[in-house]
């Protein structure tokens, strides 16, 4: 069985449905919760993918203000040199172009949250993951800091007016979504009553915040998890190679 590395920075961004939709593709899921004290394995030796969910940390954060991530970044460059099978979600997304060579800073035009849609581009079309997905995928936002510039050679196959660089791949097969996917009602519900600050500033209520992102969890489903299936895909193609595990 082809094995997925799933480092979860914090206990608030579980992987959630889409843990449940990559098991269900046939993955098996090694997951560290770094939150909870578990450590990341040195190298990805053993593993023929990886996926790097969110959490309240910045991308900008040093060793000294979140220790935790010294080792993300380090998994993160080595799936870069190597074009391992990657899916870094929110705060993985913005480390992923952070190690990549891009920039992150805090949001220009402040936090982004709640239900929102993308964009594909055009180089979604010839994109086997984005390909299949509608043009505008509804998707849920909770970030305060955005993708500035992406990695040189990055393919932007995803945006939005709000902040342009909304998902990306690096390589042939690492992905880095600004947005989330695997989200629960209870989940948003939970980063809603934590992120004051986000809320105040998207105009809208807690309450309106929750009902809008609870209204589109369905379609959420209907597109994210055949797209974690299309990812489950290429790591098992990594496997049967013989690249990946030990």
């Amino acid at each position: 069985m082809a094995r997925l590395l799933v480092v979860v920075p914090s206990e608030t961004d579980p992987p959630a449905r889409l843990g449940t939709w990559l098991a269900q593709a046939g993955l098996e899921l090694d997951e560290r919760r770094l939150g909870a004290g578990d450590e990341l394995p040195a190298t990805l030796e053993g593993f023929d993918g990886l996926l790097v969910l969110g959490g309240p940390q910045s991308a900008t954060d040093d060793e000294r203000t979140s220790p935790e991530l010294v080792g993300v970044r380090r998994l993160l460059a080595e799936a870069l040199a190597g074009d391992v099978p990657t899916l870094a979600v929110c705060l993985g997304a913005q480390l992923l172009a952070e190690v990549g060579g891009g920039r992150v800073r805090k949001g220009v035009d402040g936090p982004e949250v709640g239900a929102t849609l993308v964009a594909k581009r055009d180089a979604a079309d010839a994109d086997p993951l984005f390909r299949p997905l509608p043009l505008s995928p509804d998707v849920i936002q909770f970030h305060h800091d955005e993708i500035a510039e992406l990695p040189p050679g990055a393919t932007l196959l995803a945006s939005n007016p709000a902040y342009p660089h909304q998902a990306f791949r690096v390589g042939r097969h690492v992905y880095g979504l600004q947005f989330h996917i695997e989200t629960t009602p209870e989940i948003v519900a939970e980063w809603a009553e934590r992120d004051t600050v986000g809320v105040a500033a998207s105009g809208l209520g807690r309450e309106t915040i929750c009902a809008r992102a609870t209204a589109v969890h369905p379609d959420l489903e209907e597109a994210w998890a055949p797209f974690a299936g299309r990812f489950a895909d290429l790591v098992r193609s990594r496997a049967t190679a013989g690249v990946g595990t030990a």
